[in-house]
């Protein structure tokens, strides 16, 4: 028996699922099989790495239009830019750091150290939103009116665009390997191309006569991040909390009762560390086994919970005699 994919019904709902999805991060807990810890961790790194020189791409052809514009504002929005692209580098490196062997005192090793970088880049999406809010706020009060639109909203249509595929590379790996941290580092760059999105609107706005329309814009835009905030947070938070998806749970207890001469699962424990599973459980077996016989079905248990999910890197399963069950004869 195996099993693939988590069960949802990504198939129905509409626009409006669809809006949800693009705007806050649904939990794809179960992952793609990749076959090791080594391999996942490449791909991550290589996703870092394209992502950042992508951004660093968008970022350099917005500094051309600065050039040619002269546009100060412009200006602040491709700095912006550059520094959100360096973000990429406190996950690169605990994708490093993760790859380290478990020692006497990290006995996990060290993949928690990227759940603390999935942290790090909540907490700039959080800035996000205070800078997008402020901003917004001051120029409802002191509107400032928008100078060489056309460059302008060229500019935002460059940053909305490198962001938006950046995000959605990061979000499709992060999801294949397991990182909750990469998943959110794309949402991270989904709110910086809203705000280039703000910066179209707004130079739209501007170009029609209303000003205001960029402040205006720019509080819709920060309500959005507030929301990949919020549910990116929680994924991340959840993780270092040693939370799972119910359904990874779920799927384990059936994989475990499946397994031939299981009387019960006596216990079930199941966590992220990192973009791998642990997993430990109690299994209640017929008393007269022998040690040998107890031994070979918790190891067939072993195999059927890394066969259902591909992401646990390790399970230790304790064999217990149940006292009211007998051997099959």
């Amino acid at each position: 028996m195996t099993h693939r994919g988590h069960g949802h019904a990504h198939g129905h709902g509409g626009v409006g699922a669809a809006l949800r999805e693009f705007f806050v991060p649904h939990s794809h807990d179960h992952a793609e099989r990749v076959d090791d810890a080594l391999t996942s961790s490449r791909i991550g790194i290589r996703a870092v790495k394209i992502s950042l020189v992508a951004l660093g791409i968008t970022a350099a052809l917005q500094l051309v239009i600065v050039v040619v514009s002269g546009s100060v504002a412009l200006f602040a929005d491709t700095v912006h830019n550059f520094a959100d692209a360096l973000t990429s580098v406190p996950l690169w490196i605990a994708f490093l750091i993760g790859r380290r062997a478990a020692t006497r005192r990290f006995t996990y090793g060290y993949g928690r150290a990227e759940d603390l970088a999935g942290l790090f880049i909540v907490g700039t999406i959080a800035l996000s939103a205070l800078v997008a809010g402020f901003e917004s706020i001051r120029r409802l009060i002191n509107p400032v009116a928008i100078s060489h639109i056309g460059w302008v909203a060229a500019a935002g249509v460059i940053g909305f665009i490198g962001n938006e595929l950046v995000a959605m590379y990061r979000i499709r790996v992060g999801r294949q390997i397991g990182s909750a941290a990469l998943v959110a580092d794309g949402y991270h760059a989904r709110t910086d191309g809203f705000t280039s999105l703000a910066v179209v609107l707004g130079a739209a706005g501007a170009a029609l006569g209303y000003d205001l329309a960029d402040p205006v814009v720019g509080l819709a835009i920060t309500v959005a991040i507030l929301a990949i905030l919020i549910a990116s947070g929680r994924e991340v938070l959840r993780r270092l909390l040693d939370g799972i998806d119910p359904s990874i749970y779920d799927a384990a207890s059936k994989a475990l009762h499946s397994v031939p001469d299981v009387a019960a699962v006596r216990s079930l424990r199941i966590r992220w560390i990192g973009h791998e599973l642990h997993a430990e459980s109690e299994l209640d077996i017929a008393p007269d086994y022998t040690l040998r016989q107890a031994h070979e079905i918790a190891h067939a248990a072993e195999h059927r919970l890394k066969d259902v999910l591909p992401r646990i890197r390790t399970a230790v399963i304790h064999a217990y005699p149940a006292h009211e069950v007998t051997a099959p004869h």
